[in-house]
């Protein structure tokens, strides 16, 4: 149980401190690698507690929509690439000291668990109505499908508007590409697209 406490006392400071990290940065890219530290923390949580689907979930989906979002961020500022390229140097401090501080933490539940093999064990057990455990993923399954459907679906839909607004917003029209209009070529008459023209007896096409 000390094991548990103090590995709850990492990660949840350290998870508060790249939370204010990632919005007092001013660098983009300082930001992005606070927040993967800041939800590799949370993911350590998850797992304290017993929900490891949760946690797998955190790391899997959102560190790389994290990428997605460093390009979505890149495309909205316009940033010069060449001097990102040139400025890699500077932001070697910073990546290898939240690579140090992951390292250290995964040594810490790696030697936690060597240490008191029971704490994973100690998390509370999910069982249905018939007595039947159910695993975590189940679980989460029949609570967000029965009792949240709602409120889940609302939130996929507003995903989906944030999606089509983030590719409105960073679409660009250049002037110099032919593109299809579909209700330009619907709403030609006859007489715009088709010429007859007589060509009298024995004279060419030219």
């Amino acid at each position: 149980m000390i094991v548990q406490a103090i590995l709850f006392y990492i990660f949840g400071t350290v998870a508060v401190a790249c939370g204010v990290l990632v919005v007092s940065a001013r660098n983009p890219v300082h930001s992005v690698l606070f927040l993967i530290l800041a939800f590799f923390n949370a993911a350590g949580l998850f797992i304290l507690i017993g929900a490891e689907f949760l946690a797998m979930i955190l790391v899997i989906v959102y560190v790389g929509a994290v990428a997605v979002l460093f390009l979505f961020v890149v495309m909205m500022l316009d940033i010069d690439f060449l001097q990102l390229r040139s400025g890699f140097v500077q932001y070697l401090p910073i990546g290898a000291l939240v690579g140090l501080i992951l390292l250290a933490e995964l040594i810490l539940v790696i030697g936690g668990w060597a240490v008191s093999p029971s704490v994973p064990t100690q998390a509370p057990v999910l069982t249905a109505a018939g007595g039947v455990a159910l695993s975590n993923t189940r679980a989460l399954g029949d609570i967000l499908y029965t009792r949240y459907l709602f409120g889940f679906q609302v939130a996929g839909l507003i995903l989906l508007v944030a999606m089509i607004g983030a590719i409105v917003l960073t679409l660009r029209h250049r002037a110099d590409v032919r593109r299809q209009s579909i209700s330009a070529q619907l709403a030609r008459r006859r007489a715009e697209t088709v010429e007859v023209v007589k060509v009298p007896l024995g004279a060419g096409s030219d």
